[in-house]
């Protein structure tokens, strides 16, 4: 018996369900068209079922961030979706005003409506409890409206906001399929990971992922972190490496000292297990060249690790029983730059570890190098599967069980 709801415990038929999705998808930045739709793919089980059992289904999902270059409208999503599915996908250009109420109210069993991007309302993002954001107008106005709430973006059920976590309090709630398979699966490496276990994290967020290095090597869950990307530059400046004013830049608002004072300490305290880049791979006149650690400052843009990098984290990687990659190791798209993530990732597909891959990068980078069969699991999230992954509780997960608690609705 499963502590929240699942699909198995509603019966939709004719019922209208507000389908809470993580569409938050990779952009390409000139045209801003949707590069990978994965996200969209593994949430399909979940629509199919509602559409199936003749739901009225309301999709809700955000992308980007007010103030991010990635924060457009849902429309290509909704495009995507549909061509995706085969059925016509309604996008309404409105989140809960009269339009999106007027649509949700004209809808069919079996008809889907795709809401607008719900990071456009302002409070969205506020950190509140479940029974604050209950209070908010997106619930206010949608709650009425709607016979259940289903949950499926486990990439952002680390989040305590509005649209993940309000509508808990006041509807019937459940996970959908997508959710329920990764907390299954998941759950089995949490509890017990086979040893020694290897963590790779890479990418272009650093400043979260400094409290879940402290806390798996803390915990003993991981044996070795090995870091690339954003996050190794991170680690090299608060060890005193100038690496040039292109490369701290990129560190933005959240490159403050006192972050870097907290990477000072956790990585004094597992300098023998966090192991950082020797060399790096920069743009020279449209050709690929490495320089080492001691060559930096550059006043080029370090776009990948080195050869002898790439080398020193095979030879750590090849007998761990356990990986987990989060980001990749560089900027893959840039065939000059992909070589450090391609090598590293088949390295992981030629193990023998029980290897999980999380984040939006990650499984794009996974996807065009073809190696989706091989990688044991491939999570949606990136920050939610991280702290899954340290046994930290996610917002979302407890609302989910929270209802279940509350709510003694059983239609079946």
């Amino acid at each position: 018996m499963k502590e929240y709801n699942t699909l198995d415990d509603f019966n939709v038929e004719n019922k209208t369900v507000l389908l809470r999705v993580d569409f938050n998808m990779p952009l390409d930045k000139k045209t801003l068209s949707i590069t990978d739709d994965t996200r969209i793919r593994l949430a399909l089980p979940t629509i199919q079922e509602l559409i199936h059992n003749k739901a009225k289904t309301v999709i809700l999902a955000h992308q980007g961030k007010q103030g991010s270059w990635d924060f457009i409208s849902m429309q290509k999503h909704a495009e995507t979706l549909q061509k995706l599915l085969g059925k016509p996908v309604s996008f309404i250009d409105d989140i809960y005003g009269e339009k999106a109420k007027q649509a949700i109210k004209a809808m069919r069993p079996g008809a889907v409506v795709f809401l607008d991007n719900v990071r456009k309302y302002p409070g969205e993002t506020e950190k509140k409890k479940p029974e604050e954001h209950a209070q908010s107008d997106l619930v206010k106005n949608l709650a009425p409206l709607a016979d259940f709430y289903v949950n499926d973006a486990f990439a952002a059920a680390h989040r305590a906001q509005c649209s993940l976590t309000g509508f808990t309090t006041v509807l019937p709630s459940a996970a959908g399929r997508l959710m329920e398979k990764e907390l299954t699966s998941l759950e089995k490496v949490v509890r017990n990971p086979e040893k020694p276990s290897v963590f790779l994290f890479g990418g272009a967020k650093f400043a979260d992922g400094i409290v879940t290095i402290d806390r798996l090597l803390t915990n003993k869950t991981a044996d070795h972190v090995l870091l690339t990307g954003l996050t190794a530059n991170a680690f090299l400046k608060a060890k005193g490496v100038n690496l040039g004013q292109k490369n701290e830049e990129a560190f933005g608002e959240e490159g403050t000292p006192e972050i870097f004072t907290e990477i000072k300490n956790v990585y004094h305290k597992f300098e023998k297990q966090i192991h950082l880049p020797v060399d790096f791979a920069i743009d020279e006149n449209g050709k690929r060249k490495e320089i080492s650690v001691g060559n930096l400052p550059s006043d080029q843009n370090l776009f990948d690790i080195g050869e002898q990098t790439i080398q020193q984290y095979k030879q750590l990687l090849q007998p761990a029983k356990t990986i987990f990659i989060s980001g990749p190791c560089g900027v893959f798209e840039n065939p000059l730059f992909r070589k450090g993530t391609e090598e590293i990732f088949k390295c992981i597909t030629q193990t023998k570890a029980f290897s999980i891959a999380g984040g939006g990068h990650t499984v794009a980078a996974i996807e065009q190098m073809k190696l989706r069969g091989k990688i044991s699991h491939i999570s949606t999230g990136g920050g939610a599967l991280e702290k899954f992954m340290m046994g930290e509780k996610l917002a979302v997960v407890e609302a989910l069980k929270t209802a279940k608690q509350h709510q003694l609705i059983h239609v079946k």
